[in-house]
């Protein structure tokens, strides 16, 4: 990643870190109700994103194509978040989430995990206060795939292994991370694992820990293995499918032209193009050499 999208990632996932973790440090007088909240960081969420894809496109020097293949992938994530949605916790996106984050990086990995979650609620009907902290989570999830080490070396079973890893442990947080942004509702009701607030905070999260045990995991651990699962046995085809696309959708040649060289015959004069995926594609056009 460039600079400038080194800066609006870190913005942007500071802002989702204090929507969700501000009120583990805030007093009992405060009101805790992320639906108050809510409408605010969808507000500053979208131009976040739209920074992250402009210093992405300025970093990387991708063109329109490659966001084309953004939205392709967008829509196909959301086409599969209706499949899963209810279901104890079983999500067929997240191994596309996972995949693609590999392949498109870090910084259009987040975007498109974020714009994912959003197109999937305006499908299943899921737009409430806690859309925004899910596309911040989605979008985490992606961005991780990209950063993942051995992005140009590494492939077949070696590659599909660390994915399938990844995908489990990232679906385990996701839930983990949303349930902090829905455990504040539950302040007041008088168990063992509500939220008080104003308590030290090393107390707030042994309840929350014992909140995620009780209410999470039979969702969590189904939605890990489903990722393991489809990661092993459709990674490879998917990821192949995935750079090909790519390679042919995002990149133009660049032409360049090299000196003639001096030989014995007749005058050669050599043209290579080179292309941003590490290819080189050459052509020699023969000229004979004029007389005199």
């Amino acid at each position: 990643m460039g600079p400038r999208s080194v800066v609006a990632l870190t913005l942007t996932s500071a802002t989702g870190v204090v929507a969700f973790g501000w009120p583990l440090l805030a007093d009992s007088a405060s009101g805790l109700a992320h639906s108050r909240d809510a409408p605010w960081l969808f507000a500053a969420l979208l131009p976040l994103l739209l920074a992250v894809v402009v210093a992405t496109i300025a970093d990387s020097g991708v063109d329109a194509k490659a966001v084309a293949m953004l939205g392709v992938l967008a829509a196909a994530g959301a086409a599969l978040r209706p499949l899963g949605a209810g279901t104890a916790g079983l999500e067929p996106m997240f191994f596309l989430m996972v995949l693609a984050g590999r392949v498109l990086g870090p910084g259009f990995g987040f975007v498109l995990g974020a714009l994912s979650m959003f197109a999937g609620a305006l499908l299943t009907g899921g737009v409430g206060p806690w859309m925004p902290f899910q596309m911040l989570t989605m979008g985490w999830v992606a961005m991780g795939a990209g950063l993942l080490p051995g992005a140009e070396r590494l492939r077949g079973r070696a590659e599909s292994a660390m994915l399938a890893l990844y995908g489990a442990v990232s679906a385990l947080l996701y839930g983990l991370v949303m349930n902090l942004q829905g455990w504040p509702y539950i302040a007041g009701l008088g168990s063992g694992v509500s939220f008080v607030p104003g308590d030290p905070l090393p107390e707030n999260l042994t309840r929350f820990l014992t909140y995620v045990l009780a209410t999470s995991l039979g969702w969590d651990v189904p939605r890990a293995t489903l990722t393991v699962v489809l990661v092993l046995t459709l990674g490879g085809t998917v990821l192949r499918a995935l750079r090909r696309a790519t390679r042919r959708a995002a990149f133009d040649a660049t032409v360049s032209f090299s000196a003639p060289q001096e030989t014995d015959g007749p005058e050669e004069e050599s043209v290579t193009a080179v292309r941003q995926d590490g290819r080189h594609e050459h052509r020699e056009d023969q000229r004979p050499q004029r007389p005199g």
